[in-house]
């Protein structure tokens, strides 16, 4: 949504991709400085100025990950081979959490993305409900 947003309002992909690196306001004020209305006449910020190149190139791996040698495999765990475990410890070391629970810590990310790092600090103790693989 926000990147069509973008492109309603500089009515350009490339312009788009670049004012979603670097905010709409600091791309427009560049623009202003430069007098471009053209991406490709923008003399921007290194991480801005490749940002662009960046998406092209990982579009085109992604619609052809076999000529590119990538296999990424999409699948996710299935939903109903889930057990829901709540957790109210403060903190928690998820490698460790993991091992305990008979996963690798891998499988534990795969099934909760939303953990994010490797520890879950409950200072607040609230319930966290952990999604673990039922075999």
């Amino acid at each position: 949504k926000y990147l069509k947003k973008l492109h309603n309002k500089f009515n350009s992909w490339t312009l788009a991709a670049a004012a979603y690196n670097r905010g709409d306001s600091g791309l427009q004020k560049e623009m202003n400085a430069q007098q471009a209305t053209n991406y490709y006449d923008l003399n921007l910020n290194q991480e801005t100025a490749r940002y662009v190149f960046r998406i092209v190139a990982l579009k085109k791996i992604l619609s052809n990950q076999e000529k590119f040698g990538f296999h990424i495999d999409y699948k996710y765990p299935p939903l109903d081979n889930v057990i829901k475990l709540a957790i109210e410890e403060s903190n928690i070391n998820l490698a460790t959490f993991a091992k305990e629970n008979g996963i690798s810590y891998r499988t534990l990310k795969q099934y909760n993305p939303w953990l994010k790092g490797g520890s879950l600090t409950n200072s607040s103790k609230r319930k966290y409900l952990i999604d673990l693989p039922k075999n």
